[in-house]
């Protein structure tokens, strides 16, 4: 194709090659490169071009579903690709959707970013990850001599590790030295999961959509009449449930994410007021990651029908506190956890 043939003469004018744009897509240096390259949106209508079209579709399809699109054979194809997407979700103008492609796209990056740290083994690919941490997330990371851990400033791990409820994550159990917190691929990674997906739902949102060739518009007729039905949600009356769980629920209600912790406690609270697992499965719809199938395991699992054969219990009061999860009122006075919430009043 033509616009190919122009990428590829592009090429070596750019300093990230081709496979870290396709990577990395949402840096600034991948949309120079298509300025570069002097592709024009009316070349969508050509029907050499269907393939982006289509391939652009399948990654909304996929992040709709809860999964990650994967394909990474064609790196031009690719960066042309993100763009298209990026369009098609603002033009499909559903939030859900766009929470679920901002996360799909970040848990896709954070894979490349965790791979592509722990092969990093000279200094021009220390210097693109400093590059990207730095550029997109404020976030300046160091190598220790020996290439296997990562430094941040402890100032830098605080303000973004405070979201965080496992007890790994505490100040007290880390590395630090220098003022430094020592971090492996994996865990820096993560420091900035949420900034990610952050950045690009921004992103899709500041977007100011050009006129649209026809097969776009097309596509994304399609995709909106098939993905409307899907967030066309349960509402959940919440009025006697204890303050924790509220907060869980209007959380969901608006399509964000639940830490793993806060994900625990609504869904052993619900099989322990006696909910069938497939409404507790159907609470979970809205979430951005939603996958059914993992989901339903989850909660079997947590009510001892799967895995372990164990029946978890609901977390106490003095846990949830401990993670940041109680929202405690008056009426919570007295109680130790939150299934006795509201048991005196009905007595």
């Amino acid at each position: 194709m033509q616009f190919r043939k122009q990428l590829a003469v592009k090429k070596l004018s750019i300093k990230m090659g081709t496979g870290d744009l396709a990577k990395y897509p949402f840096l600034n240096e991948a949309g120079e490169y298509l300025r570069q390259s002097g592709f024009g949106w009316d070349e969508l209508d050509r029907p050499d071009t269907k393939d982006i079209i289509e391939r652009a579709a399948e990654r909304v399809r996929i992040a709709a579903a809860g999964n990650v699109y994967e394909k990474l054979d064609r790196y031009e194809t690719e960066i042309l690709t993100f763009i298209v997407t990026l369009i098609m979700v603002k033009s499909i103008g559903l939030e859900p959707v766009l929470r679920k492609y901002a996360l799909a796209e970040a848990r896709r990056a954070e894979k490349f970013l965790t791979d592509d740290l722990k092969k990093q083994s000279d200094a021009q690919k220390r210097a693109l990850f400093s590059k990207i941490f730095e550029d997109l997330f404020g976030l300046k990371i160091d190598v220790t001599e020996d290439g296997r851990l990562f430094k941040v400033k402890v100032t830098d791990y605080l303000m973004r590790s405070s979201h965080f409820h496992e007890q790994e994550w505490k100040m007290i159990n880390r590395l630090v030295q220098g003022g430094q917190v020592f971090l492996d691929a994996d865990e820096t990674v993560r420091l900035v999961r949420n900034e990610l997906s952050v950045l690009i739902t921004s992103r899709v949102r500041a977007m100011n959509l050009p006129t649209l060739p026809q097969s776009i518009k097309q596509k994304v007729e399609e995709l909106r009449t098939e993905l409307a039905p899907r967030y066309e949600y349960r509402t959940y009356a919440v009025t006697d449930y204890p303050p924790c769980v509220k907060h869980a629920l209007e959380v969901m209600a608006r399509g964000e994410n639940l830490p793993h912790s806060a994900r625990l406690m609504l869904a052993t609270y619900m099989l322990a007021i006696g909910k069938p697992i497939d409404e507790i499965v159907e609470m979970f719809k809205n979430a951005p990651d939603f996958n059914e199938r993992i989901t339903r395991y989850q909660v079997e699992h947590l009510a001892g029908s799967k895995g372990s054969r164990t029946k978890y219990s609901v977390p106490s009061c003095e846990k949830l506190r401990t993670e940041n999860l109680c929202f405690a009122t008056a009426e919570c006075n007295g109680i130790i956890n939150p299934v006795q919430f509201g048991r005196k009043k009905r007595k």
